[in-house]
């Protein structure tokens, strides 16, 4: 089966509650909150929970649906997309998953699944340029992370910032997406530096 190339792991290794909480509104910041659908936003979103935390969740509010060991929360996020919570064998061991799907969508369950098996079976952890990105993008506070507003050129405008530390320069914002391999490795943990780059995410 074909997955979506949107599906996307935003975040290495298995979030606590706290992380899981801010997780589930990475775009809180985004400059266009109050309009709009922000679907694309979010939806194809996924990482690793604790067990813990997926109990948590389950009981927390009714759910939409459970079928087998899936299930989907009832109040949604942002149009159609809501919140998918997997409990899935890898490799013989029974691990738990957060992602956003479109339920519109009613193949985008399944794809989610299917790219989720696929990432996490890999028998060599790696991590793809994107994944480091979203990482970063995850795990970097509010007052260090935002979007570029009216003071960046127009066709800046609405894509993700980091702070960086420049030194003797001080500290300056810098496009996510166009940080090099050596701002990668300074603002990724250290145990994350190290991982070998993957082509497929």
């Amino acid at each position: 089966m074909n997955t979506s190339p949107k599906i996307r792991k935003v975040f290495q290794g298995v979030a606590t509650r706290q992380q899981m909480f801010r997780m589930f509104d990475r775009h809180a910041q985004r400059p266009d909150r109050w309009d709009g659908d922000a679907s694309p936003r979010y939806a194809f979103e996924w990482f690793e929970i604790t067990d813990a935390e997926n109990d948590y969740m389950f009981e927390v509010l009714p759910s939409l649906w459970i079928r087998g060991s899936i299930f989907a929360m009832r109040e949604y996020l942002t149009g159609s997309v809501t919140s998918v919570f997997f409990n899935l064998r890898i490799d013989g061991a029974i691990r738990h998953f957060h992602g956003y799907c479109d339920l519109s969508d009613n193949s985008s369950v399944e794809h989610m699944r299917v790219a989720i098996v696929d990432r996490e079976s890999r028998p060599v952890r790696s991590m793809s340029q994107k994944e480091r990105l979203e990482h970063i993008w995850s795990s970097t506070a509010d007052d260090y992370r935002g979007y570029a507003g009216d003071r960046w050129p127009q066709r800046n405008r609405g894509h993700r910032t980091v702070v960086l530390y420049g030194g003797r320069e001080g500290t300056f914002l810098k496009m996510l997406d166009d940080l090099t391999d050596d701002e990668i490795s300074a603002k990724l943990p250290v145990h994350l530096r190290h991982l070998p780059s993957s082509i497929a995410a």
